[in-house]
């Protein structure tokens, strides 16, 4: 299944990298057709061409390699409620703003669960040409665009206050609200914060050694079903949703290295971080 993960979502990767321009024009270029871009929970949460078609490239291999397979995917929809057996969660574009700016931080996500628990996993940086990969029990690796190999693990980082902390925000202006308010009791307690605008490689990012921790209220399981897994396969302390919890319920997903997870929890529950943002 690792296997079938990292190909789909490479194929997948190179479908979008292919379009971007060819959709958008220029990089930073927002000019498509009129069809090329549309709304879907609120104006400002895109959905592109691109994310469909790429959606359509990864369900025509799992169609082929995996035929009785469960799919969920952001745009597809599918087996929601379907934990028996094996399911495949995918995310076509994580980070469709930054893809549609040309932003370079979006990602293609592939993941597999069996009974709701993800066991293997790919996260393809795009524009990097970066694949973050992991089967449960085996590990984290990454492979740069040379084929280059490196295995993952967290940063050893001890203290709270050195800690650079990643995170993302909704969509809905009432949740963005409390983020922010909860961003202002964080800050001051932590070295930063980094907002990319992929949960996905922001997941990755902690398994990397490229930021601390990662915390992000309302997201689905295409958002973390494979990067979760990868941190945590990279030493992480991984807490994240039941696998049928949609993004609307506004719980929360946190991935910490190990020696500021214990801190890390505690702020968060000082602060109220832990409560659910519902939209």
């Amino acid at each position: 299944m690792l296997e079938v993960a990292v190909a789909v979502a490479q194929e997948a990767a190179a479908h979008v990298r292919a379009r971007r321009p060819e959709v958008f024009g220029l990089v930073g270029s927002r000019v498509g057709s009129g069809d090329s871009v549309a709304s879907k929970s609120s104006p400002t949460d895109p959905v592109t061409v691109v994310d469909t078609e790429a959606e359509n490239v990864i369900r025509e291999r799992l169609a082929q390699w995996r035929p009785v397979d469960a799919i969920l995917g952001e745009e597809g929809g599918g087996e929601a409620d379907s934990l028996d057996g094996v399911r495949w969660v995918v995310d076509p574009i994580d980070g469709t703003v930054n893809f549609l700016y040309g932003v370079p931080a979006y990602a293609v996500s592939v993941a597999a669960q069996i009974d709701g628990v993800s066991v293997a996993g790919a996260v393809v940086d795009v524009a990097a040409h970066t694949t973050y990969s992991a089967a449960l029990g085996s590990g984290a690796t990454m492979t740069d665009g040379e084929g280059r190999v490196s295995e993952l693990r967290c940063n050893p980082v001890s203290e709270l206050s050195m800690t650079l902390l990643a995170t993302g925000f909704g969509y809905g202006a009432g949740r963005r609200a409390v983020q922010g308010a909860l961003i202002r009791d964080v800050l001051p307690r932590v070295r930063d914060i980094r907002r990319i605008g992929s949960a996905a490689l922001d997941l990755c990012m902690v398994a990397s050694g490229r930021v601390d921790a990662h915390f992000e209220h309302g997201l689905s399981p295409w958002d973390w079903a494979a990067g979760s897994l990868i941190a945590a396969e990279a030493g992480a302390r991984v807490r994240v949703p039941s696998p049928h919890t949609p993004g609307t319920d506004g719980e929360i997903v946190v991935a910490a290295a190990p020696g500021i997870a214990d801190a890390l929890d505690e702020l968060f529950a000082e602060v109220g971080v832990d409560r659910p943002i519902p939209e």
